[in-house]
């Protein structure tokens, strides 16, 4: 079944139970191609289910996931990611022993392993590629260095480029700046930024000054739905999410 071929993605009437308790409830969200979309909420409020759902590894109790116009469920993880979805989970997970240049040769390359590096040569314009990735994340002076002797927002830049090397119809970044400096933060707020427009990013985080840096439309989840949408500015003297965040009384 083909629906909402306006959207690249859209969430519809999702619900989620576990053993009784509503990790998602009757949520509803669409994206549009090439949108950068942050999704934040406090803890419990559905954030990571939410991905869980779209990338096959929850199966929703009720509702449907249309991405590119076709249904997503039933379909198995790997055939998701195969038809476009890729997702950076918060911890960065890169190949530590392996060089800047050697992660990005795997992601490039197909099939997607170590041991394809040693069978296959590497063709130009892969090449081309990581050298184009290496500068999107400013790690060109790094090509040679160790992955594992990255400060740990490098290996989060890394682990972004690594999975725009997969070239994704839709990508998924799940808290990339936990445990990052200010700098750091700033400077990946200003990366996926300018991935927008090219790529349709979905960010997931708790830092505000992150999300109003990203200066993107926000999803506000709260108890399994989506409470209220729209820029930082709105959504921060929104008396609902007001309420959610300080715990203010229902006058």
């Amino acid at each position: 079944m083909n629906k909402n071929t306006n959207s690249l993605l859209s969430l519809e009437n999702i619900s989620v139970s576990f053993e009784g308790f509503l990790a998602l409830n009757d949520l509803n969200l669409s994206l549009k191609t090439g949108e950068l979309r942050a999704v934040i909420g406090p803890n419990g409020a559905g954030k990571t289910t939410f991905l869980d759902v779209i990338t096959g590894k929850v199966k929703p109790t009720k509702g449907d996931v249309f991405f590119k116009g076709k249904s997503l469920i039933g379909r198995k993880e790997h055939k998701i990611a195969r038809l476009g979805v890729g997702r950076k989970f918060q911890s960065p997970r890169v190949f530590e022993n392996l060089t800047v240049k050697e992660n990005l040769e795997i992601s490039v390359s197909t099939p997607k392993s170590p041991l394809n590096l040693i069978n296959k040569k590497i063709k130009n314009d892969q090449l081309d590629e990581i050298e184009h990735l290496m500068k999107v994340i400013n790690l060109s002076k790094k090509i040679n260095s160790k992955a594992g002797a990255l400060s740990h927002g490098q290996k989060q830049w890394l682990e972004i480029a690594m999975l725009l090397g997969q070239k994704p119809d839709l990508m998924l970044v799940d808290e990339p700046v936990a445990g990052l400096t200010d700098e750091e933060t700033d400077l990946t707020a200003d990366l996926l930024k300018s991935l927008s427009g090219e790529n349709t990013v979905v960010v997931i985080d708790h830092d505000m000054e992150f999300i109003r840096r990203l200066d993107s439309n926000v999803s506000v989840l709260n108890q399994g739905t989506v409470l209220c949408e729209g820029t930082m500015d709105t959504i921060q003297n929104d008396k609902r999410v007001i309420d959610v965040y300080l715990g203010r009384p229902e006058e």
